[in-house]
């Protein structure tokens, strides 16, 4: 399998990068804005750039696509370049894919469900609630459009390794083991599904090497709200320094609505590989010390 990742230097994209490495895939990663180590650069909203790695002379049989503006809220006043770096760098990398007939992977979320009746399965009616949702839905449904071979991954609430540490578990271990204060003001009616990057990454392979497309939801057996998720960290620190504050989603007045009650049923993946063993967060935090 020769692989092209966009968005590298990222959470998910970086762990696919270790990952399908060990695989012995022959893989490239690219990056837009922060570079890491052994990433090349490329430019999603202007494939002609001469700064941009050469895709077609490498000629991937699979190019996964990453790389995202995350930012809700931000996303939310902010609404052409959120239209740019999801939906327009989508459009721009599946057409390349298309012309060199290499599988597409795209990378949702369950932000395009409406938080009413969660988890959702794939099936499930869609009703993004925010800016940046309708933007994930409007990419999933350009990718699913162009060709039967694609692969739509839902996922939330992904933390892991990655170099920065932005992801809110890896966050609250890196404050606790420099000792830092935290001031954690959490809303307590946000309940998700959180997932370990690198399992995204072994699920997806999985997928790609068994010929599979379509949309299917990467879940763990973790269901919790975001208070119990920082406890569920937080419990392996017990000199922690910290203030925690359940507040409910509408008390915090972000410019983004959110889904309440979302998360993901990964029961259609999980019925092709009954012995795939998802981690939890405890198994995160007992690695990462």
């Amino acid at each position: 399998m020769r692989v092209f990742i966009s968005g590298a230097s990222g959470l998910i994209g970086g762990n696919c990068l270790k990952h399908f490495s060990a695989q012995g895939c022959e893989v490239v990663g690219s990056y837009f804005s922060f570079e890491t180590e052994g990433t090349f650069y490329f430019d999603t909203l202007n494939l002609s750039n001469p700064d941009n790695f050469d895709i077609r002379s490498f000629a991937p049989n699979v190019i996964i696509h990453c790389g995202a503006l995350t930012h809700v809220d931000y996303c939310e006043s902010h609404i052409e370049e959120s239209f740019q770096k999801t939906v327009t760098s989508t459009h721009n990398l599946l057409q390349l894919a298309t012309s060199i007939k290499a599988k597409f992977v795209y990378i949702s979320t369950d932000y395009v469900f409406d938080g009413k009746s969660g988890p959702y399965h794939e099936d499930d009616p869609t009703q993004p609630l925010s800016v940046y949702a309708r933007h994930k839905l409007e990419a999933e449904q350009m990718v699913l459009a162009a060709g039967p071979a694609h692969l739509v991954l839902r996922v939330t609430n992904v933390y892991g390794h990655e170099i920065r540490n932005k992801n809110f578990v890896s966050r609250i271990i890196s404050q606790c083991l420099a000792n830092d204060t935290l001031s954690l003001n959490i809303p307590y009616d946000q309940y998700a599904t959180p997932v370990n990057a690198m399992d995204v990454a072994r699920a997806m392979y999985m997928l790609l090497k068994d010929g599979h497309s379509g949309i299917f939801h990467i879940a763990s057996t973790d269901f919790m709200n975001r208070v119990e998720l920082s406890l569920r960290v937080l419990k392996y620190f017990p000199e922690a320094r910290y203030s925690l504050s359940p507040m409910s989603t509408a008390g915090m007045q972000q410019p983004a609505a959110r889904p309440l009650i979302g998360g993901l049923q990964k029961t259609k993946f999980s019925a092709l590989y009954p012995d795939f063993l998802f981690s939890t967060v405890d198994d995160f935090v007992k690695e990462f010390l």
